[in-house]
């Protein structure tokens, strides 16, 4: 069983003065928190146990709004662990251990709104013996995000942070799954020259061990992470939303 962990930490300072009182996760997306959208991509691809990464100032507010998970459904477990400091998405995961270790994990970050399935993915990673799946999407700017290279059989080839020269035009959205040995290899990583346990030089790890694979996001992806990014992501919910009745 594939366990999940939700990264909701951060400061959000492109949002402010918003996220001055509470988490940009926290905020709409339309008629729903933004952390609501994370966690149902997680339920329908069949992960039942999740673990919510927080700020500690805003720790309170996730539990008050989510509580144990029960909400979503009575076999549905929620858990909590808190990030003093943002050191990066690999450090964030790697807060995950005592929930996840020895299990098979899925990483979604909170800002990142999905309009896919992606049940049959899961399926197949948790019965196989793969060693990560990053999902990705073609874009047209991709020397904004982490690029990954990959071949037909969606084995990785390559992959690189924001690479003034990219060689594919497919970025890595914030939608990724692990074997049970993600914390050993998180151990290994040192800081960045920014001071952070960067995803990509985990995913590197991956890489060397001919270990890594691809998956194509068919639907939409959307990061929420500035105010135009946040503002087209509640108008793709308001859309689907309307179109409902």
């Amino acid at each position: 069983m594939i366990k999940g962990v939700i990264l909701a930490g951060g400061s959000g300072t492109r949002l402010r003065p918003m996220t001055k009182v509470t988490s940009k996760q926290l905020l709409p997306l339309y008629n729903k928190p933004m952390i609501y959208f994370p966690i149902q991509t997680l339920l329908d691809a069949g992960v039942k146990d999740i673990l919510i990464i927080v700020a500690p100032e805003h720790a309170g507010d996730f539990i008050n709004l989510l509580g144990s998970g029960k909400g979503f459904g009575e076999d549905i477990n929620f858990s909590y662990e808190v990030q003093d400091k943002p050191l990066g998405l690999a450090h964030g995961l790697g807060l995950a251990r005592s929930f996840a270790y020895g299990h098979k994990c899925s990483l979604i970050l909170g800002d990142n709104l999905f309009i896919d399935t992606f049940k049959a993915d899961f399926d197949e990673f948790d019965a196989s013996g793969q060693g990560a799946v990053i999902f990705a999407t073609e874009v047209p700017d991709p020397h904004r995000f982490g690029v990954i290279e990959f071949d037909e059989n969606m084995d990785a080839i390559s992959i690189e942070e924001k690479p003034e020269h990219p060689k594919s035009n497919y970025a890595q959205t914030g939608l990724y799954i692990y074997d049970e040995h993600v914390f050993d290899y998180i151990d290994q990583l040192t800081p960045s020259p920014r001071g952070e346990l960067e995803i990509t030089d985990l995913h590197k790890i991956y890489l060397e061990k001919d270990a890594l694979k691809a998956s194509l996001v068919k639907g939409v992806w959307q990061d929420t992470g500035t105010f135009e990014s946040m503002f087209e992501a509640a108008s793709i919910v308001r859309d689907i939303e309307l179109n409902k009745n």
